[in-house]
């Protein structure tokens, strides 16, 4: 099975607002890339969207290592809040007082996509200290910017 390291980062401004999500596919020597944008969402669909699409693009059956920023996606793997919710049928658990309430997860659909995803990939999920100076993270995030940008730009051409 290859093996493929991936950073990724989302972007928004405003929570939710116009953003971005970008990744980079490293095999070997060689570097792919990959960045997009959405008028309107927020900055945890975008954390999403960009593993999403870094392991739509690999064309076969990978062993990922991907590198993010997002505590809200690392967590969710180190402390497998996943296979929390799958038992739930989807639901995450809160807190009230001392009882527990059902709620649905938030961003359902990106993570049953990322859950189908994991299926196919063997991923392993790494914590990278945003804005500390990696150049790969460092990239994704100038990419990821540059898209939030492209998506304010297409948000105005809309309503004109």
């Amino acid at each position: 099975m290859d093996k493929v390291t991936i950073y990724t980062d989302g972007a928004c401004s405003g929570n939710p607002g116009p953003g971005g999500w970008a990744a980079i596919l490293i095999f070997g020597d060689n570097e792919k890339e990959i960045c997009g944008y959405d008028p309107q969402t927020t900055n945890n669909r975008m954390e999403l969207t960009a593993a999403i699409e870094a392991l739509r693009a690999l064309k076969r059956p990978c062993e990922a290592t991907i590198f993010s920023d997002s505590a809200y996606i690392v967590q969710c793997f180190k402390e497998g809040w996943m296979d929390k919710w799958k038992r739930n049928g989807w639901q995450r658990a809160t807190k009230k007082g001392n009882r527990v309430k059902y709620e649905p997860v938030l961003n359902l659909e990106l993570w049953q996509e990322l859950d189908r995803l994991l299926q196919i990939h063997r991923v392993t999920w790494a914590k990278v200290k945003g804005h500390a100076g990696d150049r790969y993270n460092e990239r994704v995030d100038e990419l990821a910017v540059e898209q939030t940008k492209l998506a304010k730009q297409s948000a105005k051409e809309r309503i004109n």
